[in-house]
């Protein structure tokens, strides 16, 4: 009945007005300009990458790894999903797998992710390529286990083109035994293999690097934790952000390394900032936020950082950390300034997309 009222309607204001065609015209629905927080429900880890108008989204899924493609991050809620590779039972890489990311090599996917076999002392990390254009498509082939020669425990890899020479950054123990976490880099001669000796760019030294409680039945063992590291460059300026203190804790928080030296290899070339860069907000309804990536809005102009949090005090490493995402700007000298985590539903602009549509 309301669409035969319309073109009534319509009808009757063209016969006194007139019109110079039959149709009436209908305008497109309005790009919502605005988002809230959290991008989805649950998802630790988060990590995204923008290639040829799009967003290729994924996180922790604990079993499997999977890709969400979308073109406006910001509503990744509704965005395609795909598995796109699960283990075989039984193996070293069966289980926990944690922190996948995506990055586009030479012309290939790599997908990296640390796993075990439900042992967390066995924790390493591997990748799996896929040379389609679209990761969406073509087959994942798993290409292994990526370890230097101590091939100790490891976990969170990301890597990282620098001066033409590709080095891959993560998190490690030093012996054989659980307790602490450092981050390491590698050189890598090709994007599934470290080339060298691992060095120890930062091990943890401020106490907001080391909360935690030792007799945690969940978490017996390790308190002292860097981990999460991602690479970040601005205007010829070299930084490492990484995550401190115990994921279990509301304390978890983001340090930032500065690359001061000549060679990123050399551990004196990295300056540790003295207090974290990124930390809870109780003020807000912020805890733990920690485990990020970055991104860039799809005109390029904007940079965001994507982080997981918990929405209340104790929640701890669970399935209640949510993926979010806010822009951040550079100081005078270059340095990224994060700012304060903003509570959950707050109308945040979007990325902006300059001459872009979504």
């Amino acid at each position: 009945m309301k669409r035969l009222s319309f073109f009534f309607l319509a009808f009757i204001y063209c016969g006194i007005s007139g019109c110079s065609t039959s149709k009436v015209a209908v305008s497109n629905p309005v790009v919502q300009a605005t988002f809230t927080n959290p991008l989805l429900p649950s998802g630790a880890d988060p990590w995204s990458i923008y290639k040829d108008g799009y967003y290729y989204y994924t996180n922790s899924l604990g079993n499997r790894l999977a890709i969400w493609k979308t073109k406006d991050l910001a509503d990744l809620k509704h965005a395609e999903q795909k598995v796109i590779w699960t283990p075989s039972p039984g193996t070293l890489y069966s289980d926990d797998i944690w922190a996948p990311e995506l990055h586009f090599i030479n012309g290939k996917w790599y997908m990296y992710f640390a796993a075990d076999d439900g042992n967390n002392n066995n924790h390493r990390m591997y990748v799996v390529e896929n040379s389609s254009i679209d990761p969406m498509k073509g087959e994942w082939v798993f290409k292994g286990k990526i370890a230097d020669a101590s091939d100790k425990w490891a976990i969170d890899g990301t890597v990282f083109e620098h001066g033409g020479q590709l080095y891959m950054l993560w998190s490690g123990w030093q012996g054989n035994s659980n307790g602490q976490q450092d981050i390491y880099i590698a050189r890598m001669s090709n994007p599934w293999t470290i080339d060298g000796q691992r060095v120890r760019i930062s091990a943890p030294h401020f106490d907001w690097e080391k909360d935690g409680d030792l007799n945690d039945a969940q978490n017996p063992s390790h308190v002292n934790v860097n981990e999460g590291p991602q690479f970040l460059e601005n205007k010829g300026k070299l930084f490492v952000v990484y995550s401190a203190s115990g994921c279990w804790t509301d304390s978890y928080a983001l340090g930032l390394l500065t690359f001061t030296g000549e060679s990123l290899l050399d551990s004196a070339s990295w300056n540790k900032s003295e207090k974290p860069v990124f930390k809870q907000s109780p003020e807000n309804g912020v805890y733990a936020p920690g485990h990020n990536s970055f991104f860039k809005s799809p005109d390029g102009k904007e940079d965001w950082i994507l982080y997981h949090a918990n929405n209340a005090p104790g929640q701890g490493c669970g399935q209640l950390r949510s993926p979010r995402a806010q822009k951040f700007v550079w100081d005078a000298n270059g340095t990224p300034v994060f700012g304060v985590p903003l509570r959950i539903g707050t109308a945040l602009k979007k990325p902006s997309i300059g001459s872009n549509a979504y």
